[in-house]
């Protein structure tokens, strides 16, 4: 394959990436969390075409994304804390996993076989727009090679699939810079399956629900294999200042050699995560530090992210 055209996002870009999700070819798009590689979630040949470009486990399911919550109800069978979240947190930085309607036409492919569904209404206008074009539900993971850094510019994307798909979207940076949290929602509670821009806190004000981090030894969501978001180079966490053949990057008090955020900013932070682990990837350096993160917060999703990347 040629390598990827890369369009600036506009009307034009728009319709060539409908174009090719129509001929079941995934497409990489950005959203407010990362850059997201698209395709048509009721076709099982879209779908497969997804896992081959990121070289992904089939067992490991993939975010669906949808235009609104009455999208997400012709999907899945969301309680009534499900929706309430979906009316606080939509369209945003929120996955909901909840049961698969029987009568939903999502490629099973895309659930991992699952009797779950994992959807999100994305915030991004050119994901949006992408949406309203194709008239379907569009699961979409990273566009990144399975397991490895993910994307918060185009340029991060052609370096990692530029071969493997035909058209990158690009939006610009990402403004969130941290995948979404994941949770999946029952009569009792929620369970965050994987940690995000909306922190637990958030999570219980807005459904008036008791939440619980869910850890239940199964996949059950996207972004829970315990080596993730990894760079080529060992991660060494925690550190107060670099070793030998390390490059630092660093946080608050740790200058480092460059920082998440010199002011301590746990947002700043979350924006920058990837984007400084593509750069220190790329550095001359054998390994790659990284300076204590509080655990409070916005922290809780970096740290989850670092503690994947490093091991």
């Amino acid at each position: 394959m040629n390598r990827a055209l890369v369009l600036p996002y506009d009307a034009t870009a728009i319709a060539e990436a409908a174009r090719l999700i129509a001929e079941a070819k995934p497409v990489a798009m950005p959203t407010e969390t990362v850059y997201g590689l698209a395709a048509d979630a009721t076709r099982g040949e879209a779908v497969a075409a997804i896992y081959a470009a990121k070289g992904r486990p089939s067992f490991n399911p993939l975010i669906v994304h949808v235009l609104d919550l009455a999208a997400a109800e012709a999907l899945a069978e969301l309680p009534a804390g499900a929706r309430k979240l979906a009316g606080t947190f939509w369209p945003g930085p929120l996955t909901i996993v909840a049961p698969l309607r029987t009568d939903a036409p999502i490629a099973a492919l895309a659930t991992a076989g699952l009797p779950t569904v994992a959807l999100r209404s994305p915030a991004h206008p050119a994901m949006r727009d992408l949406l309203r074009a194709c008239g379907k539900p569009l699961a979409a993971p990273s566009a990144n090679a399975s397991g490895t850094i993910s994307p918060t510019q185009a340029g991060h994307v052609l370096r990692s699939l530029g071969r493997s798909i035909d058209l990158i979207v690009d939006g610009g940076p990402t403004s969130v810079g941290l995948e979404s949290t994941i949770v999946a929602v029952d009569g009792h509670g929620l369970r965050i399956l994987r940690p995000g821009p909306i922190t637990a806190d958030q999570l219980a004000d807005a459904s008036g629900l008791p939440v619980a981090v869910g850890v239940s030894g199964t996949i059950e969501a996207p972004g829970q294999l315990a080596q993730h978001y990894a760079p080529s180079k060992p991660v060494r966490l925690d550190a107060v200042e670099a070793r030998e053949g390390e490059w630092l990057i660093g946080f608050g008090p740790v200058a480092g050699n460059v920082s998440l955020s010199p002011s301590g900013d746990l947002s700043e932070a979350a924006v920058r995560l990837f984007e400084l682990l593509h750069e220190a990837d790329m550095k001359g350096a054998a390994r790659i530090a990284f300076a204590p993160i509080p655990e409070t917060g916005l922290g809780v999703a970096i740290n989850d992210r670092l503690r994947r990347a490093a091991a």
